[in-house]
């Protein structure tokens, strides 16, 4: 068993990890920074909506690890197993030891296929499909091209997920998809979700329904999916009722799209930095650990209540790198995070709803004077060429750019409703 020390050391080379690393080392030159992370690929994960979707490829979304880590970084290729804060010091599975002087947590969510009865199974056959994997993401978009008719399901599991739009952003495209075929009255297209709403956002929420209604879709709340039955097609649904009884339903599918049930990762959920429902334990606003002053964590594993998206993360990143320099100076950390996140709603095949937003639902646009409920083409070249460039170029790479993101710009359109 051996041990190494490094003064920095990240546990997680997902979005947060990878930019929280090149980031700092822009910022100090010399301190020695450790990354472990097993994987070998890195995948920008915006990107799956619009490969299940057929308009990118699995192969535009990925990128070798090695090759996005500043080579100063030391990358250990390795899985973390346990935290022992007090000792400062990580144990991989190899049942290695590296200790350090500042940590930061950000392995990203796991993914719980299992909760779902029959899903593994099943799951890449029988048409049932899911973009929530590069496994199985690809598998989407031939179930979408091979059917001509039938009923296609769409379901979305109880929050958190990452990016809460993503499991109706694939029906949309779907439903765009067997319009341009000219056989979308040829389907009936169902979505299922456990949430009482379209989206956790009313004023979002709202501008959805138009979209829904204009595709012809069949909503389903407090619908949660529980099994299934690839081969006989069929799925089954637990179902609240208004005065919260729960009862069981079942529904037969053409094909499905599930969003698998996610959760903190359990050597997180296990581990003295977690809270008692199992996520990283970190302060909203600075994303210091409450316990642990020299820990810190960002991205999709932590407690903080914002939407768990890569624009979250670039929001994060500096806010995080700056406050572990003023631990390091001994300076007070700063309050900046607002609980910003962004979700491009991909509504067609050429037009995105924008939904920007902070704590407690604030609607808070990075563009003044636009409609944020507009669907529109604009963001659409976003979505397939401009937040990937953003990703890989800029963030990921440790450059910084702030467009602010301001509740002024919204108030008019709140007021119209």
């Amino acid at each position: 068993m051996s041990q190494q020390h490094t003064t920095l050391l990240i546990v997680g080379g997902g979005a947060a990890g990878v930019s929280v690393a090149n980031n700092m080392r822009r910022q100090n030159s010399s301190i020695a920074i450790g990354l472990i992370e097993p994987s070998e690929k890195h995948y920008y994960q915006p990107g799956f909506t619009i490969v299940g979707g057929g308009a990118y490829t699995l192969k535009q979304a990925t990128k070798n690890e090695k090759d996005l880590i500043h080579p100063s970084v030391t990358w250990i290729k390795e899985y973390a197993e346990t935290f022992q804060p007090e000792e400062n010091s990580v144990t991989l599975r190899s049942g290695d030891k590296v200790t350090y002087d500042y940590l930061v947590v950000c392995p990203g969510l796991q993914l719980d296929w299992d909760k779902i009865s029959g899903l593994k199974e099943t799951l890449g056959k029988n048409n049932v499909c899911s973009n929530y994997s590069p496994d199985t993401v690809e598998y989407t978009w031939e179930c979408i091209q091979n059917l001509q008719s039938g009923t296609a399901l769409f379901t979305q599991p109880p929050m958190p997920i990452k990016c809460a739009g993503a499991p109706q952003k694939i029906m949309y495209l779907a439903a765009d998809r067997f319009r341009k075929k000219g056989i979308l009255d040829k389907f009936s297209i169902e979505f299922f979700t456990a949430t009482p709403s379209m989206f956790g956002v009313p004023f979002f929420a709202k501008a959805l329904t138009k979209v829904v209604a204009d595709y012809g879709i069949k909503t389903n709340f407090n619908s949660n999916l529980v099994a299934i039955d690839g081969e006989a097609k069929k799925a089954t649904f637990e179902v609240m009722d208004s005065e919260g009884k729960k009862k069981k339903t079942t529904k037969k599918f053409g094909m499905i799209h599930v969003t698998p049930p996610q959760s903190a990762p359990d050597f997180i959920k296990q581990s003295p930095l977690a809270n008692a429902a199992g996520w990283v334990d970190v302060h909203p606003k600075t994303l210091q650990h409450n316990k642990y002053p020299n820990i810190f964590g960002l991205g999709d594993a932590t407690s903080t209540p914002n939407a768990k998206t890569a624009a979250a993360v670039r929001k994060q990143v500096p806010i995080v790198v700056d406050n572990i320099l003023n631990v390091m100076n001994a300076k007070a950390v700063a309050e900046k995070y607002d609980g910003y996140g962004s979700c491009p709603l991909t509504t067609s095949l050429n037009a995105v709803m924008l939904a920007e937003f902070a704590y407690d639902g604030k609607v808070t646009p990075s563009f003044p004077f636009i409609d944020p409920r507009e669907n529109r083409s604009i963001w659409w070249w976003g979505k397939t060429f401009g937040f990937p460039f953003l990703y890989w170029h800029i963030m990921v790479k440790g450059l910084r750019i702030d467009i602010p993101h301001l509740e002024c710009y919204a108030k008019k359109f709140m007021k119209e409703g």
